[in-house]
């Protein structure tokens, strides 16, 4: 796309490519790590050119749309995609897609500006009410959809000049024809949008997406989005029935900015819904079956007992019942990543991947990857430093990724981790259960001496169970009430032995 101009530090570029997740995914990266789920950078084409408001900025981040019917070249193209999602499910690994409906990329040099009947750049958000979330533009560099609409308007003569040279114009306005007349919305922009990031579920088997500026968006959009997904999932299904490995559904998580557990900042206290300050809005009534947790990193701060068992109560008893949390340290663009000089890399790592709720793994938290780069580099572009495999020929970076990996595969292999009720068993050293109807209970401590140990199990498992300690990989035996282990780790991670 001559994207050969010298971005500013860490806001180009770097080489990565939907070829080298597969390769991740065939070496089992993922799977020892007890990944089962990827979310992925949005993958669809991007605006060719830069910015320069944040100095000069490509759109390496895949937040700058440019055409949501084809792959950004720079990543690959729908064949490496394609193989990808394929090598993802043998894997027992699903996919999810990062989507965005709010905006489009910035006009550039190299680029067309999408029409006034689409976007508009005015008036800047000031995040001080519903309109001035939703019908404002988020920054001077993104032109917002005009997603409020309910009345036709045409493509942009630009784009479809690009599908000409392309050589599928023909066929991308007949699926528009058949997508309008089956569903029958209005050709807005919203539902173009959505038509089009559906076709990635029903031609590829995507299984879930990750929803951008959930919020910036009226929240039915998302109702309707959700409701396509599912149709185009089963469609998918209904055709590749060697891909399809058990029978959940379409999934999709929301980033609802400043949203959180145990009325974190804009969350509206003992509720679920977002405060906009003049409109309260639940997301979980508008298709999402989770929404990202980012009061987590302020959260873990506290003690491990305080942050489970706050959880806990929220997901089992209270508002939160029902639905679904992500949990995460670090992100691509939360600043407030907890831990940022990767000082408390083990027990963020505990608290992380024992946390009631879903839990992401930012890229390279388990190699500790650097949250910080050289003094030239600025904002969001310190979270994004190039992965750090070459720390792996380190000792003491092998131990942390073996601790991730411990950890994430007994979270894997026993649901109750993160789907269980906490129970604190003892507070020195710390131990707990997580217990939940149909489901084996598992036995956690953390702050053992090194060496020969005795654990009480607190009636966990009746003496005579046989239990793997999934930390140490041995087999130990209940016997009055006790396992008897020795093992240099001060961790313990205690299931039934199957």
């Amino acid at each position: 796309y001559g994207r050969t101009t010298k971005a500013a530090p860490l806001r180009g570029f770097e080489g990565g490519d939907i070829e080298g997740i597969t390769n991740k995914i065939n070496d089992g990266y993922f799977s020892k790590l007890g990944v089962d789920a990827i979310w992925m950078t949005p993958l669809i084409e991007q605006v060719h050119g830069y910015d320069t408001s944040a100095g000069l900025t490509y759109s390496y981040h895949g937040y700058w749309p440019k055409d949501w019917t084809a792959v950004d070249a720079n990543y690959g193209n729908e064949a490496d995609l394609k193989a990808m999602i394929e090598a993802a499910h043998s894997n027992n690994i699903k996919v999810l897609m990062d989507v965005i409906i709010n905006h489009t990329g910035p006009k550039t040099k190299a680029d067309w500006a999408w029409p006034t009947e689409w976007i508009r750049t005015q008036p800047i958000c000031n995040w001080s009410s519903y309109e001035q979330n939703t019908k404002c533009a988020l920054a001077s560099s993104l032109t917002d959809i005009k997603t409020e609409i309910e009345h036709d308007v045409k493509l942009p003569s630009a784009l479809l000049n690009k599908w000409q040279a392309e050589g599928r114009l023909e066929q991308e306005l007949d699926e528009l024809g058949a997508f309008f007349k089956r569903t029958g919305y209005p050709r807005a922009p919203k539902y173009y949008i959505v038509k089009w990031l559906t076709d990635w579920v029903k031609e590829y088997g995507i299984d879930g997406f990750r929803v951008d500026t959930a919020k910036h968006v009226e929240p039915e959009i998302w109702q309707a989005l959700k409701h396509e997904s599912e149709l185009s999932y089963q469609h998918w299904k209904t055709n590749n029935p060697l891909q399809v490995k058990d029978d959940l559904p379409f999934y999709m998580v929301g980033e609802v900015f400043n949203w959180g557990v145990d009325g974190f900042k804009n969350t509206v206290k003992n509720s679920r819904a977002y405060n906009y300050g003049d409109k309260q809005v639940d997301f979980f009534n508008y298709g999402f079956d989770a929404l990202i947790n980012m009061g987590f990193v302020s959260h873990v701060s506290g003690s491990a007992e305080q942050l489970f068992s706050t959880y806990s109560t929220k997901l089992h008893s209270q508002e939160l019942q029902g639905v679904g949390i992500l949990n995460y340290i670090s992100s691509h663009d939360d600043e407030s990543s907890y831990d940022r000089q990767r000082n408390e890399t083990y027990e963020a790592a505990f608290k992380l991947m024992l946390a009631p709720g879903g839990v992401q793994i930012y890229y390279g938290d388990e190699l500790a990857r650097p949250l910080y780069a050289d003094k030239n580099v600025f904002g969001d572009a310190h979270l994004r430093t190039v992965m750090n495999w070459q720390d792996l020929n380190n000792k003491e970076t092998q131990d942390l990724l073996a601790h991730w990996q411990k950890l994430g595969r007994f979270r894997q292999g026993n649901t109750v981790v993160g789907a269980g009720i906490h129970t604190k068993l003892q507070d020195a050293p710390y131990i707990f259960k997580r217990s939940l109807a149909g489901q084996n209970n598992v036995l956690v401590a953390n702050g053992l001496e090194a060496g020969k140990k005795s654990i009480h199990v607190y009636n966990t498992f009746e003496d005579g169970t046989v239990l793997k300690d999934h930390y140490s990989n041995q087999i130990v035996e209940v016997i009055n009430g006790h396992v008897t282990i020795t093992s240099k780790f001060t961790y313990l991670l205690l299931a039934i032995n199957n």
